[in-house]
């Protein structure tokens, strides 16, 4: 089991991710983007965006430098296994909190302002509110 979900699943999710993003483009370009309220609320919607980016951005990068830098580099450097989970946890903590700082924010713009609610779908709320969940429950 243990082979199965850290072994072969990952890749069975990378290709669905990549087979359905494909057929997706292909099926219907135009579902690949929310719609525009740029110009409602719009020092709301720079900051969220600003912070919900950043924080997304910088847990990516916390991924990759903790996936692909090789134990050995780390231990060239002197730093233990403890310091590096350490600094993984407490600089991936910091992603998550503005991160979830940005999607709050653009999650109250998008809730509560009559006229980008009015503009918004059903898609756009919970693809926003998924992130936002997914965001505190890890």
């Amino acid at each position: 089991m243990h082979q199965f979900f850290y072994g072969i699943y990952p890749y069975i999710a990378l290709t669905v991710l990549i087979v359905g993003s494909i057929a997706r483009y292909e099926r219907d370009p135009s579902t690949w983007k929310s719609s525009s309220s740029q110009l409602l609320r719009r020092k709301q919607l720079i900051w969220g965006s600003i912070f919900f980016h950043v924080g997304v951005l910088a847990i990516f990068a916390g991924h990759l430098v903790g996936l692909l830098t090789p134990i050995a580099i780390w231990d060239a450097l002197g730093v233990s296994h403890e310091t590096k989970q350490m600094i993984a946890i407490v600089l991936g903590g910091v992603a998550g909190i503005i991160m979830l700082i940005g999607g709050l924010m653009l999650a109250h713009r998008r809730l509560f302002d009559p006229r980008i609610r009015a503009s918004s779908s059903f898609a756009d709320t919970s693809i926003l509110l998924l992130l936002i969940a997914q965001v505190i429950l890890v």
